[in-house]
């Protein structure tokens, strides 16, 4: 084992005679053990229920529960196999229960979306083929206890680490434009996060809510760097960047090193940019002797998502952007300044379903309880980490093509002010809440928080929100894929679908071409999938089997399907009506992951 500094949680079994074999209350000891030349010093700090030692167990699956902290834990024994894990859904963190569906006592389900694990395995079974559950190493001491290790590297922001130095004023600005994009000033330096400053965003889903400052392509241009945090089309704008490209292609840009890679639909695009840096996670890149950045993985979505750390004479500004555990939920505390999302709807889900449970009560009632527990997590986050200042951001769209009315009417987002009150009440935290233009004089804030000039707001009769969008030329792209030669023959549909690669899943999907209000396009296509053999039947198998109905506007889907794109612009930009049954989740990831690292289908 490597020389390093370690952290470990560790659940400790102690023998106790008077043990029940329902019970599943345990006590967990923390403790941090370093690793110094393989020898190991635990501090531990316990308290609670007595354990039972290994032999208690029972076989097969085992569900674990830590009163003092609330912390679940699932462990697995299969005669002399134990493995363990949290009881925690890598997908969005929801709890696991016993899978009644399965005979043979080795999977979980997720009470969020339904998805399943093999803990036996560790590797989740629906969705096939995505995560492999973080596993806790197993030993058994002398002491005749048995410990469960975490492994957490150290933070990697401490490594180097700077004191922070005086500012003056005007040297660290940072100034809103839309969405999630942010302008800093940084000393000399200028950077500039994910540039969604024209265009729409998932197909024609998305649209900006504010207006961006007149000078945005002025700005991005001047930029020293800037920082695209994931492929989703709200932070990597190909019309924006389009733009940009016509007048400095050669504009250093920054991603991280994700499995998808961020700029995998590059050439397709046609956007020339002859400079993109693709840096690995967890190490400092250096701009000049007082900046640097650091990205880091999302800890649900390591796969895509990924958030960052900004740095200049020692002051740490922390961007967490979508990600919904970001870096696994370890950030560095009373950072200068943090943003992150807020706002929630980013999600096709529950609004584009119906049948069942999917009345239009219970989706506003999911949707008011589910806008309700993000606030809540947002605040409590930033009541953890204490950070100086906080900023709600990257939560401005609006649903605005008239075809979208009910979406914009149904998807109701989270206010930015209510979160920032709701910080107020449990912490001295700073809050900000962006205009576009607003500029905010970091140096200036953290020597007076009172200061007027602290943050400097847009003159005023500055448009803030935008009335008017210019959907034609976008509108006109999408629509030429509706009398594309490749649809005029059927066998496009095998061609598709194979080319996709996904198969020996037991689900038929039933795929139906509509107009504008979701009825049938005339001369569309209505046909079957049956992903168990990848056939494309008349009617649906006699065997027991899942089905989905999807209905999408013909312009997008087609759009999708001749260019090989995301089918999140179908999802995640409400172009589709869906109806399950039963309702469970599918996730249909394509295998063309070296081609197109697009996931096939995202249903929640």
């Amino acid at each position: 084992m490597e020389t390093q500094e370690r952290m470990y949680f560790i659940l400790r079994f102690l023998e106790n005679s008077s043990f029940k074999k329902e019970e599943s209350d345990f006590l967990l000891a923390v403790g941090v053990v370093s690793l110094s030349n393989c020898a190991c010093h635990v501090s531990v700090f316990s308290g609670g229920f007595p354990l039972p030692f290994l032999a208690n167990l029972k076989e097969g699956i085992n569900f674990v529960r830590n009163k003092s902290t609330g912390k679940d834990y699932i462990l697995y024994k299969s005669k002399s196999l134990l493995r363990a894990c949290k009881n925690m859904c890598k997908h969005q963190g929801g709890l696991f229960i016993k899978d009644i569906e399965d005979l043979d006592g080795r999977s979980v389900r997720c009470t969020k979306h339904n998805w399943k694990l093999d803990v036996s395995t560790m590797k989740y079974i629906n969705p096939p083929g995505s995560f492999c559950q973080d596993e806790l190493v197993v030993e058994e001491s002398e002491e005749n206890e048995l410990l469960l290790l975490e492994l957490n590297p150290p933070n990697p922001w401490d490594s180097e680490p700077r004191s922070p130095e005086d500012l003056a004023f005007g040297e660290v600005q940072i100034t809103y434009l839309t969405h999630a994009c942010m302008d800093l000033k940084l000393g000399d330096k200028r950077m500039v996060f994910d540039p969604w400053l024209t265009g729409p965003a998932f197909a024609r889903g998305w649209w900006l809510l504010h207006e961006p400052p007149s000078d945005w392509l002025e700005r991005l241009c001047q930029a020293d760097l800037i920082y695209i945090s994931h492929m989703h089309s709200d932070h990597l704008s190909y019309p924006t960047l389009k733009k940009l490209a016509g007048r400095r292609p050669d504009i250093p840009i920054y991603v991280g090193k994700t499995e998808r890679p961020v700029f995998w639909n590059l050439n397709q695009s046609g956007v020339q940019l002859t400079n993109i840096n693709v840096v690995p996670f967890g190490i400092w890149q250096q701009v000049d002797k007082n900046l640097r950045f650091m990205i880091l993985m999302d800890g649900i979505h390591p796969e895509m998502d990924t958030c960052i750390i900004v740095e200049y004479k020692g002051h740490k500004i922390l961007n967490t952007v979508d990600c919904t555990r970001p870096n696994g939920g370890r950030l560095p505390m009373k950072v200068d300044l943090m943003m992150s999302d807020f706002a929630g709807g980013a999600s096709g889900f529950p609004m584009t379903f119906s049948g069942g449970k999917f009345t239009e009560e219970w989706k506003a009632q999911f949707i008011k309880t589910e806008r309700k527990k993000l606030l809540n997590y947002k605040a409590r986050l930033v009541k953890d980490l204490q950070p100086r200042i906080y900023c709600p951001f990257a939560g401005y769209f609006v649903e605005s093509h008239p075809s979208d009315k009910y979406i914009k009417e149904t998807n109701i987002k989270n206010d930015p002010d209510e979160l920032n009150n709701l910080i107020k009440k449990n912490s001295d935290v700073l809050t900000w809440t962006p205009r576009p233009g607003a500029t905010l004089d970091l140096g200036r804030m953290l020597k007076d928080p009172t200061d007027s000039k602290g943050i400097i707001e847009p003159p005023e009769g500055t448009k803030i929100y935008k009335d008017s969008w210019d959907f034609g030329p976008y509108l006109k792209i999408l629509n030429a894929a509706v009398g594309d030669e490749i649809f005029r023959h059927s066998s496009w549909i095998k061609e598709y679908f194979t080319w996709a690669g996904f198969k020996d899943y037991n689900l038929v999907v039933r795929m139906i071409e509509t107009d504008e209000d979701f009825s049938p396009f005339p001369g569309g296509y209505d046909y079957l999938v049956d992903f168990l053999d990848l056939s494309f039947p008349k009617e649906r198998p006699s065997r027991e089997h899942p089905y989905e109905e999807i209905r999408s506007r013909v312009d997008v889907i087609r759009h999708v399907v001749k260019n090989g794109l995301l089918w999140d612009d179908l999802y995640i930009g409400f172009q589709t009506r869906l109806q399950r049954d039963p309702d469970i989740y599918h996730h249909l990831s394509s295998s063309q992951a070296s081609r197109s690292p697009a996931d096939l289908m995202l249903l929640l």
